[in-house]
């Protein structure tokens, strides 16, 4: 095959390919780099090298072989015939992604058989065309992605039909008998009974529920949870059986349960929080030492495993948290009455109990059910009151001086500044451990009694925040490691982690590459610990600055996002080796399931099916993100609706968002965003520079960059389509 001395036998183009064919071939499974080749083929010359390169870039043009990175090939095993999803654009650009590739094929509207977003296909490869892209055609749809949509229904004489925001290609006719009682105007819920095919190109539906006239806010709230196929009702049968379960504690009940009653307790929440799932209770042991308690309200003891109320909460996996109303994941009776943790009356916990010297450390803990009793409900900005009369300046990371003589003013201040100290104690040495520091602001609104938002603000983190956050974070990593961290040899038991991986390497190099211009330097590689450090002195170094905006962007971007799984392989953000949740079972379903594991290797039992709960935990995590998607939407919706008065004003703002379509901008004064649509930007022909995150003019080199000050004006306010579009200011 050309082997020898170095400048040996020639061999052309036709040779190199046969050489290479048969090398694939004869190994199907394996990958080959450049490196490989060239060894193997004995190609030790310059131009054979150069010319196996255009000869391999050929055969992934040709669907022989499959580029799995920048130098190496595999057979393409796949064949002209695959499976996978479906993805529906708003400008024509639909695509397929394969099962298991994930490199997405472009597919023509045309050859799209109607397919919608997210449903499940089978495709067939076009014959390729020189100097074109990879096509495929939807031969088969094998699953569609839903079956319901939301949208305001539009009634003419002779039909009807639903008007909907959803990416689909045609209009879902309703035969006026399946109504329900809909009128033009209204806000429907349908569900398809007929899909389009090759025989018909009509959606035919059936509406199944009204929400309401468009523009009210309840009927608004619930299109969005519906949208997402997200409950926005309780079933009657699961409120009837959590109807029946007894609020009173029985005697026997406090058998074998450790009591806290008599031990200062309280919660710390938002002050218009009802389900408090959580409490802190601490006690001066006299020898140097203190006992603080991780209270967590025990949902397992009342919501048993199968039961009808464990299969809803299993199904929901979460609360759902929308600008002006919570959607429970927990019955009302269970979630802001039995279980919640209310001050002055008794109610059953799983306590991590940890013995903690003056310095932080813990000597000790145990894992124990018990009984508490809440001396005070606190809302956040009470506890931050109370820290700030005594001394301690928010952010600083230093605690509150010592008492003075009368000692410190407030209800329990000496208890709380006691915890803000451990706190601060166990914060920095997570960061010193090489956890990442990143502290992003949330929107939040001030909601009027129609639901009408009449203020518009960021909510920031502060130091009460993070006394709560730092003892949850000890105890869900304490009993993590509690199952996880076994001795070499031995197996450990099945739990539910919290996971979170490195970040992205090539988007890590692209974050470095971006910042240099600003004169950021960031360690891409070396430890895990090493990394992390040098991101958390860039979040430093941006902060206050012109392009902090920009590089906190791209550093989010290059993040992992979190999930659950029973395969540990520990939490990057957090640098903790084992992780999970155990704080909230009454609004996440992963942290019920905790609980009950715990429970049951307490008592002796055996480990539990991992493939189960691997399931559950990828329902979790799937579920986790459907709620975030729909409490975004609900934060559109509202700043959508909050400015819809303010058409014309002008504001001072930031570019927070750059796209091939527009500028996305961010108003300084409310925090409102919008887009500078490209149709806008009439004074040049502006090119997307992906890479750097910004537009250039072909003429005037104008340059529009992520994080840079910009005028606006507010053009338009579209409530149904939740976007708000801005024009550059004069």
């Amino acid at each position: 095959m050309g082997k020898g001395k170095k400048g040996g036998k020639r061999m052309n183009k036709r040779q190199v390919t046969e050489a290479l064919m048969s090398l694939f071939q004869s190994k199907p499974n394996e990958t080959f780099t450049y490196k490989d080749i060239f060894k193997t083929l004995g190609l030790d010359t310059h131009p054979l090298k150069m010319l196996a390169v255009q000869v391999l870039e050929e055969m992934e043009w040709d669907d022989f072989l499959s580029r799995v990175s920048q130098t190496s090939y595999r057979l393409n095993l796949k064949g002209q015939v695959q499976e996978g999803i479906f993805r529906r654009k708003a400008n024509g650009k639909n695509s397929f992604i394969p099962d298991g590739d994930g490199k997405p094929v472009f597919v023509a509207e045309r050859n799209s058989l109607f397919a919608l977003d997210g449903d499940r296909v089978r495709v067939s490869f076009n014959a390729r065309r020189a100097n074109h892209i990879k096509e495929a055609m939807v031969t088969e749809i094998l699953e569609r992605a839903r079956d319901t949509f939301v949208g305001q229904l539009k009634v003419e004489r002779d039909y009807a039909f639903l008007v909907t925001e959803s990416n689909i290609a045609l209009d879902i006719m309703i035969p006026k008998k399946k109504l329900k009682g809909g009128v033009t105007g209204d806000k429907a819920v349908v569900k398809i009974t007929h899909w389009p095919g090759r025989d018909s190109k009509n959606i035919i539906g059936e509406v199944i529920d009204i929400l309401g006239k468009t523009g009210e806010n309840t009927a608004e709230m619930h299109a969005i949870l519906a949208q997402y196929g997200l409950p926005y009702r309780y079933p009657k049968n699961v409120e009837e059986a959590a109807e029946k379960i007894p609020a009173e504690i029985s005697p026997e009940e406090l058998t074998g349960r450790e009591d806290f009653r008599q031990v200062v307790t309280f919660t710390i929440d938002p002050k218009d929080a009802k389900d408090f799932d959580d409490a802190l209770s601490i006690r001066d042991k006299g020898d140097g030492t203190w006992e603080i308690g991780v209270h967590i309200a025990d949902v397992s003891h009342y919501v048993h495993e199968g039961s009808v109320i464990d299969k809803e909460a299993q199904r929901r996996a979460t609360s759902v948290y929308l600008v002006d109303r919570t959607i429970p994941m927990l019955p009302e009776r269970l979630c802001n009455l039995i279980c919640s943790l209310r001050p002055d009356e008794d109610k059953l916990c799983y306590s991590v109990v940890f013995d903690m010297d003056d310095a932080g450390n813990v000597k000790k803990w145990r894992l124990v059910h018990t009984v508490i009793r809440s001396n005070r409900r606190f809302s956040y900005e009470e506890v931050q009151q109370i820290l700030e009369d005594n001394g301690v300046v928010d952010g600083t990371g230093t605690p509150a001086p010592k008492a003075p003589k009368g000692g410190y003013r407030g209800e329990f201040a000496a208890e709380l500044i006691t915890l803000d100290r451990m706190a601060k104690i166990l914060r920095e040495q997570r960061f010193k451990n090489g956890a990442v520091k990143f502290e992003r602001e949330e929107l939040h609104f001030d909601i009027d009694e129609t639901g009408k938002p009449v203020r518009c603000y960021f909510k920031v983190s502060k130091d009460a925040n993070k006394l709560i956050e730092e003892f949850m974070l000890l105890a869900n990593r304490t009993v993590a490691e509690s199952i996880g961290r076994v001795p070499k040899g031995v197996k450990a038991k099945t739990l539910p982690y919290r996971i979170h991986d490195a970040p992205d390497p090539t988007k890590l190099e692209n974050l470095r590459e971006v910042i240099s211009k600003f004169g950021y330097k960031l360690k891409t590689a070396g430890t895990r610990s090493a990394i992390s450090k040098s991101l958390n002195n860039l979040m430093t170094d941006c902060t206050g600055k012109r392009e902090q905006n920009l590089i906190q962007t791209v550093a989010l971007r290059a993040m992992m996002k979190a999930k659950y799984s029973v395969h540990n392989i520990g939490h990057y953000g957090l640098a903790f080796d084992y992780y999970t949740h155990f704080t909230s079972p009454i609004r996440r379903y992963p942290d019920t399931m905790v609980h009950r594991l715990l429970t049951r290797y307490q008592q002796g039992g055996r480990s539990a099916n991992k493939e189960h709960y691997e399931e559950l935990c990828e329902h979790s995590s799937d579920m986790e993100q459907t709620a975030a998607n729909a409490e975004r939407d609900s934060i559109k919706y509202k700043m959508v609706e909050f400015m819809s008065d303010k058409i014309g004003n002008v504001y001072e703002a930031h570019i927070s968002g750059i796209q091939s379509y527009g500028i996305y901008c961010e108003i300084d004064e409310n925090h409102c965003e919008g887009m500078v649509p490209m149709r806008d930007l009439d004074d040049d022909y502006y090119d997307f520079d992906e890479r750097n995150y910004c537009l250039v003019g072909r003429r005037r080199h104008h340059k529009f960059q992520l994080g840079d000050p910009i005028t606006i004006k507010v053009a338009r306010a579209n409530i149904e389509k939740r976007q708000l579009d801005f024009t550059l200011a004069e």
